[in-house]
């Protein structure tokens, strides 16, 4: 690379030594780097232009880093005594919301808990409120609990695993299907009920989670899916299971027929063959669907060779013959005649 003073000129923007003063300048600048500090006033001074001038009176840009001091010097610790600042969060979190500039007096009061929060007390479930949830493709709902357990009238506590968001009319209906209809039920084999298996609740999903396909109630927060019943001494009444009595699987697809709008188990569809879903959704004339094959119980043992031939059956060469009292008769009657069809 070919580098003059004169091509020096004309890449920076200051004067250049004439000829005969490089040299002075070259080795005025030595000493000046050997025996001069950096931050020496002699040798530059700074400017609020970005500026310094050297020792020849000459103005020159003041390039990056070049003068910097040998440490930034940093702000002084804060005192021991000094008073501690706090934030406060709420209030600031209140002063960012639009309703902090109106008055009190117009400022929107909270809602008032719906009726069926009211009806569904500490007494009947353990089924705390929970915020509303406005999701996509109009999932989630209002006036929505955490349905944890349900309390029966002998105080008894039915757990739901695990717990199920609901819709504070579909929780409801639920805490009264179990306490009316599933206690009485458990007491009749002799027991209490313990558990109650949630397959599924809130989802945000289309039926059946088909692409594309319609809303399921599930996302509303209006269904819930259960696969069994457990009780208190351990055993587990599963209402799917065809060991389970036909009987008992019977007197639980009334009930639920009877309380809810929609039911789906076996039969329905092949998505409901191991649970049975439950929803309160709102039809023309409260239209109600309720599809739920109880199957008998599968045989112990397939068959899978042809039975014994009975002993009183008979031998296979009579049995092959054609019986003569079955065998038609030749007549010397002739037949009627046939009309002919036009």
């Amino acid at each position: 690379m070919n580098f003059s003073a004169g091509k020096a000129s004309r890449k920076w923007p200051f004067d250049v030594p004439a000829c005969g003063e490089r040299a002075m300048v070259t080795a005025g600048v030595a000493l000046l780097l050997v025996f001069c500090a950096p931050g020496d006033p002699a040798v530059a001074r700074k400017s609020d232009q970005g500026v310094w001038s050297d020792l020849f009176g000459q103005r020159r840009p003041r390039l990056r880093g070049a003068l910097l001091p040998a440490s930034v010097p940093l702000p002084k610790p804060r005192p021991a005594d000094a008073p501690a600042i706090e934030i406060d969060k709420p209030a600031a979190a209140k002063q960012a919301s639009p309703e902090a500039d109106k008055p009190a007096s117009e400022q929107a009061a909270p809602a008032p808990p719906s009726a069926c929060r009211l009806a569904l007390s500490d007494a009947i479930a353990v089924a705390p409120s929970i915020p509303d949830i406005h999701g996509p493709g109009g999932c989630g709902g209002e006036d929505l609990v955490r349905l944890e357990a349900v309390l029966l009238p002998d105080k008894n506590r039915v757990a739901l695993k695990p717990a199920a968001i609901l819709r504070c009319a579909m929780a409801s209906a639920v805490a009264d299907w179990i306490r009316t209809d599933m206690a009485p039920l458990a007491a009749s084999l002799g027991s209490t009920i313990s558990d109650l298996d949630n397959f599924d609740s809130f989802e945000c999903r289309g039926r059946n989670r088909v692409a594309g396909a319609l809303l399921s109630e599930h996302g509303r927060a209006n269904a819930l899916d259960v696969r069994a019943l457990k009780l208190a001494d351990g055993r587990s009444v599963s209402f799917t299971d065809r060991n389970v009595s036909r009987e008992l699987r019977e007197s639980v697809l009334h009930s639920v027929c009877a309380r809810f709008s929609t039911v789906l188990g076996p039969g329905s569809d092949w998505y409901h063959e191991d649970h049975i879903h439950l929803d309160l959704m709102e039809r023309h004339n409260n239209y109600k669907i309720c599809q739920w094959n109880v199957w008998d119980p599968l045989p112990q043992v397939a068959p899978l060779l042809p039975a014994e031939r009975p002993a009183e059956a008979p031998p296979s060469e009579a049995a092959a013959k054609p019986d003569a009292a079955a065998t038609p008769q030749p007549s010397d009657t002739p037949p009627p005649p046939t009309k002919k069809r036009r």
